[in-house]
């Protein structure tokens, strides 16, 4: 069993438009955009960043806003929602700053014992805000106070025809199965970075998801550095997984493979951080380019949407 991962890293979904997707993270879930950058496959493409102050693992929540995308189809092979940890007794005041916003399909329910308000982002993206003890502190640059704010991710869960062998897999990485209610599992990360659960839902008669616009694109988890990294990977590798080489994102070291399920996941470093190439007071305000497409920055800034903070 591994002990090297610590729980998320980032959740990256795809978009249809970079100026609706800024608009909901930071307006109305009160996030702060930590970087603005581009697909390095398809530059053409903003890769956004949102987060807590500096963009901590465990925080980030990460968009590919493909300009008009259609969108996705809900199905199982998939990460169907995605949580974020907010204080007890907050629930309510989310409800309504929630409707202020005309969020679309608000819900409250409990899970595991937790209050939770559900909601769809632009894009039909699914999303929870948890009631937890969350320590961490939270981001409050975006007029979201303190008392509410959003601490940072609490988790995911991942709906599957069959769960056998990601349970078998979330196992090997280092997950615990610590409760079961109907057709979901629970696993958590012991000693982890606060965004330790992942929910494991089986969904037998469900049809598979399809990608586009409010679909998770992948789930990335944590660990401290890239000799951690590689230890998760040639482990991997051993047990019969077929993993990526170490790829440089700039802001981390990743890898990826794919789960039984067809949910792709990735390992990503704690390091260098998203400050290496702006300071923590302007972080998400330039656009920042991968070098090997900075000779694009002209055609990039005429040809990429512009976002209105």
């Amino acid at each position: 069993m591994l002990h090297q991962i610590k729980g998320l890293h980032h959740v990256t979904s795809l978009a249809s438009s970079a100026q609706e997707n800024n608009a909901f993270f930071t307006n109305v879930l009160g996030l702060r955009r930590v970087k603005k950058t581009v697909n390095f496959d398809a530059p053409d493409v903003y890769h956004l960043y949102y987060g807590d102050e500096v963009g901590t693992p465990g925080t980030v929540m990460t968009y590919f806003p493909f300009p008009r995308a259609a969108r996705g189809r809900r199905g199982v092979g998939e990460v169907g929602t995605t949580y974020f940890s907010i204080p007890k007794g907050t629930s309510a005041a989310w409800v309504e700053r929630l409707k202020t916003f005309e969020t679309p399909n608000i819900a409250t329910d409990t899970r595991f014992g937790a209050a939770r308000v559900l909601f769809d982002g632009p894009d039909g993206d699914r999303f929870a805000l948890v009631e937890s003890d969350d320590t961490r502190a939270p981001w409050t640059g975006n007029g979201v106070g303190a008392d509410m704010a959003i601490r940072g991710f609490q988790g995911a869960d991942i709906r599957l025809r069959d769960a056998g062998a990601t349970a078998e897999l979330l196992r090997f990485m280092g997950y615990q199965e610590v409760d079961k209610a109907g057709a979901v599992t629970r696993f958590a990360m012991p000693g982890g970075n606060g965004a330790d659960v992942i929910d494991v839902e089986t969904l037998h008669a469900v049809n598979p998801a399809s990608q586009g616009a409010g679909s998770v694109h992948h789930i990335a988890f944590a660990v401290e550095n890239r000799a951690r990294q590689l230890e998760v990977r040639e482990a991997l590798k051993d047990t019969g997984w077929q993993v990526t080489p170490v790829i440089d994102r700039d802001y981390f070291w990743a890898i990826y493979f794919r789960t039984p399920g067809g949910v792709l996941f990735e390992v990503a470093t704690n390091e260098p951080g998203f400050d290496r190439d702006e300071d923590t007071a302007h972080l998400g305000q330039a656009l920042k380019l991968p070098s090997q497409h900075e000779h694009l920055r002209a055609r990039l800034e005429k040809l990429l949407e512009p976002i209105t903070d």
